[in-house]
C-alpha cells in the first residue's frame, strides 16, 4: 500500500472522513480562489486541521498550477500529495515523480486506454500511487480492470473543464461498481458536508473537495466540518 493510499485509509479508521482538500488556484466556473492567500502557509494549515494528504492542480492555463507550486507544496506538506494534470505520457509521470508527489492522477477520458496502461505502469514502477479517475460507467469498468487500488469518480466533466454543474449524484450511481477492496473518491461537486455525507452513504470512501473549501469564511474550519460529518445508519 502507498504513503498516500495508506493515509485515507488511516484517516477512515479514526472515524473521520477522509476529505482530500484539492489545492486549486483558479476554478474555471468561478474564477481565482488564492488571490491574497499564500499556498504554502494554506498547506501548513490545512494539515494542521488534519488533512492526511493534499492534491495539487498543476494545469497552468485554466487552473492556475504549475510543476514549480507541486513542489513547494508537496515540501512543505509533511503528508502525501497528489498531482492533478491532465497527464499524457510516461515522461509527465517521471515529471510528476521528480517533483515530490506521492500519487497522480489519471484520466480516462483524457488519455487512450495504451496511454494509460502505460502511464499507470510507469507510475508504480517509481513508487507513485496512481488515483485512475472515471465519468461514466465504462471508464469506471476499465479502471476497475487494472487492478487499481484507487479510483476516482469525477462528478463532474473535466473535458468541459467542470463546467457542467454535476453533482454528486454521479457517485451515488455509480458507486455500486466499486470491485471489492478498492477505495473510492468521489471528486468535484461536493459542496457541503451533506454532499460529503451523500458520497460516503452512497458507497465511496472520501472525497475531494476544492472550491468550497477556498470559497468558505474558514477554509480550515469548513475542512474540519467536512472530514468529521457524521455519515450515521
Amino acid at each position: 500500500m502507498s504513503a498516500f493510499l495508506e493515509a485515507l485509509r488511516r484517516r477512515a479508521s479514526e472515524g473521520l472522513i477522509p476529505v482530500i482538500p484539492d489545492f486549486k488556484m483558479i476554478s474555471p466556473s468561478e474564477g481565482p480562489l488564492f488571490v491574497g492567500r499564500d499556498p504554502v502557509a494554506a498547506t501548513k494549515d490545512m494539515v494542521r486541521a488534519g488533512a492526511p494528504v493534499l492534491s495539487v492542480v498543476t494545469e497552468e492555463t485554466h487552473f492556475g498550477g504549475s510543476l514549480e507550486l507541486l513542489r513547494e507544496l508537496a515540501a512543505a506538506a509533511g503528508v502525501p500529495v497528489l498531482r492533478k494534470d491532465f497527464i499524457q505520457n510516461t515522461e509527465d509521470i517521471r515529471e510528476t515523480a521528480a517533483c515530490g508527489a506521492s500519487a497522480v492522477l489519471l484520466i480516462c477520458a483524457a488519455m487512450e486506454a495504451d496511454t494509460l496502461r502505460a502511464c499507470y505502469a510507469e507510475a508504480l514502477k517509481l513508487g507513485l500511487e496512481p488515483l485512475v479517475e472515471a465519468h461514466t460507467a465504462e471508464e469506471l469498468r476499465f479502471a476497475s480492470g487494472l487492478g487499481c487500488p484507487l479510483l476516482g469518480i469525477n462528478n463532474r466533466d473535466i473535458l468541459a473543464l467542470e463546467r457542467d454543474g454535476g453533482t454528486v449524484g454521479l457517485t451515488a450511481e455509480l458507486a455500486a461498481l466499486k470491485p471489492p477492496g478498492a477505495f473510492l473518491v468521489s471528486e468535484s461537486g461536493l459542496q457541503t458536508p451533506d454532499d460529503v455525507r451523500r458520497a460516503i452513504r452512497s458507497g465511496a470512501d472520501g472525497a475531494l473537495v476544492g472550491t468550497a473549501i477556498w470559497r468558505a469564511e474558514d477554509p480550515f474550519a469548513f475542512y474540519r466540518a467536512l472530514s468529521g460529518a457524521e455519515v450515521g445508519p
